[in-house]
């Protein structure tokens, strides 16, 4: 049942993602002077929920494989996928807020 719960709790970080990005796209309000920083945001968080989703499914059924076996679990990309990738757009969004204030 662990295996299940860490999948769903993965498909709900990716949702969660998915919903961001397209808040971000579509309902914030424009960057002055950075006409594409909503868009720059908000796309790489969708594709990263999509990503995640589907590398979620990978990584149980990988974890269900295993443990029929008895073997170790496999270790998971998923925890470095998401740090580096929210890292990444966060350090986009200082450079979409730094260059709309100086406008």
């Amino acid at each position: 049942m662990a295996n299940e719960r860490t999948f769903l709790a993965w498909s709900r970080t990716a949702l969660a993602l998915v919903a961001a990005g397209l808040g971000i796209a579509q309902l914030l309000p424009p960057f002055p002077g950075v006409p594409a920083g909503r868009e720059l945001l908000g796309i790489p968080l969708i594709i990263l929920g999509a990503v995640l989703a589907i590398a979620a499914y990978a990584d149980m059924m990988r974890n269900q494989r295993a443990l029929r076996r008895d073997q170790p679990l496999p270790r998971s990309v998923l925890p470095r996928l998401l740090a580096g990738t929210i890292g990444g757009v966060a350090a986009v969004a200082a450079i979409v807020v730094l260059l709309s204030a100086t406008r």
